[in-house]
């Protein structure tokens, strides 16, 4: 197939490949956070909702993997376009796991602070001393807050250099996670106080993060997938790049349309003649016959000006 990697410059090869590192490491260093709040938990909501958080933010780096490994494969006769857009998928699928569980966990939070179930955080033995369970959520909270923090910042700037929104949301969540710490923290000494409903409503704040986070990459993504104009990375307005495209272009053909869509971490432009948008009627019949013309909508033969011309 004609369809190729294009090649990319050798700063932005190195940041791929520094973007797989960190996803790596994210994987690693969640897994022991994973791990360490599991055995700590108990039955405090809060510190299930955060653990609920952490497993979650293992989705990001996985998928961004699984995609990054996809998109580098050659186009095929069943995809001749490549795979690109697996990216814009992989957005997809853990915009949507991030808002489906935050919602499920706030509606849970809700529905312990209606019921007034009163959680219990007992203690455990260490060297024959009797110590309350809190302090250990509270020091587990403590790391699980270090870790993602470093890796958001980490993250941030390369998630722009290889114009990434899997590893920018990622980045987001991770830098964020300090709010998933302290809202932990504060309802377990809430109920060490006697404050029943600490707890639950520290559950609450943390799952309305997630939800938040959730939607607005969801957002984002139907965009991309419906071949809407590329987006800002932090934000769901047009990407400025679109309008220098735009305005370059016209410059150069005159009084044209520019469409200009989104293919996963890449941009696709199209010129199009300003009356006639589809090709017409007639040309569609004589290349695919009279049934199935009414299908076709778009004919283009591309200008590739850094490529010799070939006879």
């Amino acid at each position: 197939m004609s369809e190729t990697r294009p090649k990319l410059p050798v700063d932005v090869e190195k940041a791929m490949r520094r973007a797989e590192r960190l996803a790596w490491l994210s994987i690693v260093l969640l897994s022991t956070i994973i791990l360490v709040m599991a055995a700590v938990m108990g039955g405090s909501q809060a510190m299930q909702t955060a653990w609920v958080e952490d497993m979650l933010s293992l989705l990001p780096p996985v998928v961004f993997l699984i995609a990054l490994k996809l998109e580098r494969k050659p186009a095929t006769e069943k995809f001749p376009f490549g795979f690109y857009r697996v990216n814009s998928l992989a957005f997809l699928i853990a915009a949507g796991a991030l808002t489906t569980m935050g919602a499920l966990l706030l509606y849970e939070a809700a529905s312990t602070l209606i019921k007034q179930d009163h959680p219990t955080i007992g203690s455990f033995q260490l060297f024959g001393q009797e110590i309350w369970l809190g302090w250990a959520m509270i020091a587990v909270l403590v790391y699980s807050v270090i870790p993602p923090v470093i890796l958001g910042r980490l993250k941030k700037p390369v998630a722009a250099k290889i114009a990434d929104k899997v590893l920018h949301t990622d980045a987001l969540m991770n830098a964020a996670d300090w709010q998933t710490g302290l809202a932990g923290i504060l309802g377990i000494l809430g109920v060490s106080f006697g404050l029943w409903w600490a707890d639950a409503v520290a559950a609450g704040f943390i799952s309305f993060s997630i939800l938040m986070d959730g939607l607005r990459s969801v957002r984002t993504s139907v965009v991309e997938l419906i071949d809407g104009a590329p987006r800002r990375m932090d934000s769901g307005k047009i990407d400025p790049l679109v309008n220098r495209v735009t305005d370059k272009l016209r410059a150069e053909h005159g009084d044209v349309n520019i469409q200009v869509r989104e293919t996963g971490r890449y941009m696709r432009a199209l010129i199009e003649p300003s009356d006639r948008p589809h090709v017409s009627g007639e040309r569609a019949r004589a290349l695919i016959g009279e049934e199935d013309a009414w299908r076709l909508i778009e004919v283009a033969v591309e200008q590739r000006e850094d490529e010799p011309n070939r006879t």
